[in-house]
């Protein structure tokens, strides 16, 4: 009997190409269209996000502590984090960039750590949450997660545009780095994981219930 629910593709052995989306016997291996490897479920989904997860948890310390970038005004060198340069912004009057960059850059990694945190302990855990709901989030950590580079951006953008020799120059610091490495590990950590876990566990959990 398939592990998988009945009337679903991978039930009767089939798996989509996830590159050119044909839909072939599992057993193959490979898409006999374009050769692309193909399985019914991604290879240790659950174990490469919670590693990626990890990572992007280990670097969200030093990229809210350490300075994001280094500005030299007349010989003094002045630092700011993304919380600090935050503040300066709103001080500035600054208001709507500041709350972008304060939801960009922070509210929006953490709350997809913790949406994909969610999603992956309600695999493992069997939860009988509603799956549409979990799917739902699913989608929202893949909508915003493109968002989530843009203090690297601005940094980036900054040290091209502004250096005035010995008057202004603007430096990116160590958190610029660690930052990129929290972005680029919870865009892998969404990719890694395989939403249709979630629907596997549908009919079991209505068998339970009955």
């Amino acid at each position: 009997m398939s592990a998988y629910p009945q009337g679903t593709a991978a039930a009767h052995g089939l798996a989509a190409c996830h590159v050119c989306g044909k839909a072939s016997s599992a057993a193959l291996h490979r898409c006999p269209r374009c050769e692309a490897p193909i399985h019914v479920r991604k290879p240790d989904s659950l174990q490469r996000t919670i590693a990626l997860l990890l990572t992007a948890v280990v670097l969200l310390l030093p990229a809210n502590i350490l300075p994001i970038m280094h500005t030299e005004n007349l010989g003094r060198v002045t630092p700011s984090t993304i919380l600090g340069g935050v503040v300066l912004l709103w001080e500035e009057g600054a208001y709507p960039i500041a709350l972008v960059i304060l939801i960009a850059s922070v509210v929006v990694p953490i709350a997809k750590i913790l949406i994909l945190s969610t999603l992956v302990l309600g695999v493992a855990r069997a939860s009988t949450a509603s799956p549409h709901d979990r799917a739902r989030l699913y989608k929202v950590t893949e909508m915003v997660g493109r968002w989530s580079m843009i203090d690297v951006f601005v940094v980036a953008i900054l040290v091209a545009l502004i250096n005035l020799g010995d008057l202004l120059t603007i430096r990116p610091g160590n958190a610029a780095l660690a930052f990129a490495g929290v972005v680029v590990s919870t865009i892998l950590a969404a990719g890694s994981f395989d939403p249709r876990l979630i629907w596997d566990q549908v009919p079991a959990q209505k068998e339970s219930d009955a």
